[in-house]
């Protein structure tokens, strides 16, 4: 009997030592389940559809999660250096310059906008609003009129921010992504506009009011002004999948989610519209968008690009011509949306897609990522500061990963500049993104801007804003 007990007891001790080398060599066989589900939000509908155990709340993933650990970023390009301009935010969203070293920081649940000189942020916020916090709503976007960036503190300057606001900050509970109690909801997913004077943001005006419910993912918020002037802020669904705008035509008509919104300077739909005379469709630029976090236009021919966030598959970079669809709830990546993983190849033309009466069109994205990284911010680089290899080429951020990714494009500037493995458009592995990540290490990158010196400045969400630079 003692042999019996220590020979299994020897057993066991080799087993459990195999399994350690195993987690040790192989990492990536513990998180990659984790992985997968970081894709900045969760699929599943709260709509009463059915739905797979994979789209249940408790396989949400949780982009904007606790406090993270300092970046360790580096650049595969010898010729090119970073430094740390500015540390201390607590979960920053966005960024915005005001001036030479002068930056506006939103951080998302604080409800704060700090402003950063010369790298020391300033010992008082220049606003802090309620905001309800839970998952991926807060603080999410800001941008500033382009004839009012030379102004100078006591001068007023104007300041369009959006968020989720709340009676209180942080008292919105959900349990999950998907799930959230009625009692302390958010006010709304709201787009005010402000003047800064004197080192405070006052005046607010509302312009928009759109919804924050059912869930608390998918609320977009990255917006910015167009060379038409004019706002452009992209919003999720919502959690929210049962409307036209996520293309079920039986579901009920566009209520300001699910989308890229265009609006006047005074919150007024631009005249004529795309898709529709009917407010609040008047509105829309784009459609069918799960959600996104970045949006940009092409300095030199004008167009709009965007990047968006799948569940467990399909990340997206795309060309947005006016009254895009991007396919959502029906198509994603390049694939039919069967369950969080996806299903097969999509046509390139499916034929179950809402259209408003032809206005609508569906393409293809420029890019798909297979496994999702959190695709966030997208910028051109309209600047010669890096070098003219890197001049009016797309950059891209991630928040899994912490990657930053450099484009080339083609001659046309219709689509990316992808050599094999990416030829065919679609990162299928890790191994495959190896040519176009120029920076890693970031630790999740929110926000990406050229500054006014034409360097580019990378916002991380551990609360780092760093500057990359040429060494010549």
């Amino acid at each position: 009997m003692y042999r019996i007990v220590t020979k299994y007891l020897v057993l066991s001790y080799l087993l459990f030592c195999v399994l350690l080398c195993s987690l040790t060599l192989f990492p990536s066989l513990v998180y990659y389940q984790d992985f997968v589900h970081t894709a900045y939000a969760s699929e599943a509908s709260s709509s009463g559809e059915d739905y797979n155990i994979d789209d249940d709340d408790n396989f949400n993933d949780t982009p904007y999660g606790g406090k993270r650990e300092p970046s360790q970023p580096v650049l595969n390009d010898p010729n090119l250096q970073i430094e740390l301009v500015s540390e201390g935010l607590q979960l920053p969203t966005q960024m915005a310059f005001i001036g030479p070293n002068d930056i506006l920081v939103l951080e998302k649940d604080t409800g704060m906008v700090k402003r950063i000189v010369n790298g020391a942020i300033q010992e008082e916020p220049i606003l802090d609003v309620n905001v309800a916090t839970a998952f991926e709503r807060g603080l999410l976007g800001i941008a500033i009129a382009e004839n009012d960036t030379d102004a100078i503190q006591g001068n007023a300057s104007t300041v369009y921010l959006y968020y989720t606001e709340s009676g209180q900050d942080g008292t919105d509970e959900c349990s999950g992504s998907t799930s959230c109690s009625e009692e302390n909801g958010p006010l709304g997913n709201r787009l005010y506009r402000y003047e800064l004077v004197d080192n405070k943001l006052v005046n607010p005006q509302l312009l928009l009011d759109l919804p924050a419910s059912p869930g608390s993912s998918h609320n977009g918020g990255p917006m910015l002004i167009g060379p038409d002037n004019n706002i452009y802020l992209p919003i999720g669904e919502v959690s929210y999948q049962s409307g036209q705008i996520s293309n079920k035509d039986d579901g009920p008509p566009p209520d300001g989610r699910g989308g890229i919104l265009r609006i006047a300077q005074d919150g007024e739909a631009v005249q004529p519209s795309i898709l529709g005379d009917q407010h609040p469709l008047d509105m829309y630029y784009a459609y069918g968008i799960r959600n996104s976090f970045g949006l940009t236009f092409d300095p030199i021919t004008g167009n709009l690009w965007d990047t968006e966030n799948g569940p467990g598959y399909g990340d997206e970079i795309n060309l947005v011509d006016p009254g895009f669809n991007s396919g959502w709830s029906r198509v994603q990546g390049i694939w039919e949306r069967e369950d969080y993983y996806g299903g097969p190849v999509a046509p390139d033309q499916p034929d179950d897609l809402v259209d408003f009466d032809g206005k609508g069109k569906y393409s293809t994205p420029e890019f798909t990522w297979e496994r999702p990284v959190g695709a966030t911010s997208i910028k051109f680089m309209d600047s010669d500061k890096l070098g003219i290899e890197y001049q009016n080429d797309m950059f891209v951020g991630d928040l899994n990963n912490g990657n930053l990714y450099h484009f080339d494009l083609s001659e046309d500037r219709n689509q990316l500049l992808l050599d094999a493995p990416l030829r065919d458009k679609i990162a299928n592995n890790q191994d495959e993104l190896y040519e176009v990540i120029l920076g890693r290490g970031f630790n999740g990158i929110t926000d990406i801007e050229v500054g006014p010196d034409g360097y580019l400045y990378v916002l991380s969400y551990a609360g780092e804003i760093f500057r990359i630079s040429s060494k010549g």
